[in-house]
């Protein structure tokens, strides 16, 4: 019987833990991070100040359009007082062109054990996605103690956050995916919840219209959800 080879390249099996940067203190700052999809570059820095302007500062700008990198580098030479990161990394590529950019974190919608040690590698923090028990697992072996739980309502929700809180009580969470203004504050009141991650402040009618103002009352509403 053959045994199964658990330190091959890829393989979860022997990974230790690892120094990896930590995402808590900025997410601690914000009860919401936008997760925004820019599809024209002239939206990229009015919309950080708008979302800033409100109350939310931390923002996730997703690798989803052509657009999305160099929105990233706008806003962080324009918007300095907003944290801008990258969504939807799939690969240790996207990781250097997000930094280079000027990312101040990483997120991923789901991590494979080779982008898992790149993202601990990176010199800035980042949410791993997750969406089983044994993700999770996988990823606090390497040292992560925050996580990104995606997709969060098809996956279980805050039902699934409340039930691992037992057995994995270290970990924190960043629940996105189905989060708007009417779930936002259940999830935030679990304990394991550090933050959740939504697109609903920055709406796609208010961006086609150019109205920022509305993204900001939407913002401010959101960072009302905690005190």
């Amino acid at each position: 019987m053959r045994r199964l080879a658990l330190n091959r390249p890829g393989s979860w099996g022997t990974s230790a833990p690892m120094a990896v940067p930590d995402p808590l203190p900025l997410l601690a700052k914000v009860p919401v991070v936008p997760v925004l999809t820019i599809e024209r570059l002239d939206d990229a820095v009015p919309l950080a100040g708008a979302l800033r302007d409100g109350g939310l500062p931390a923002i996730e700008v997703t690798l989803r359009t052509p657009v999305a990198l160099e929105a990233i580098k706008a806003i962080a030479a324009k918007v300095p007082d907003a944290v801008v990161g990258a969504g939807t990394i799939r690969d240790a590529a996207d990781i250097e062109a997000s930094i280079k950019a000027g990312a101040r974190f990483l997120v991923t919608p789901g991590t494979t054990p080779a982008l898992a040690v790149a993202l601990a590698k990176a010199s800035v923090p980042s949410l791993p996605g997750c969406a089983t028990v044994s993700e999770a697992l996988a990823l606090a072996a390497l040292g992560f103690k925050a996580l990104k739980f995606f997709p969060a309502e098809a996956s279980g929700g805050v039902a699934w956050l409340t039930s691992i809180s037992g057995p994995l009580p270290d970990l924190r969470f960043c629940p996105t995916g189905g989060i708007d203004m009417n779930n936002a504050a259940a999830y935030l009141a679990l304990p394991n919840v550090i933050a959740v991650g939504g697109s609903w402040v920055a709406p796609r009618a208010a961006l086609a219209a150019g109205d920022f103002t509305r993204i900001t009352a939407l913002a401010r509403n959101a960072a009302g959800l905690r005190p």
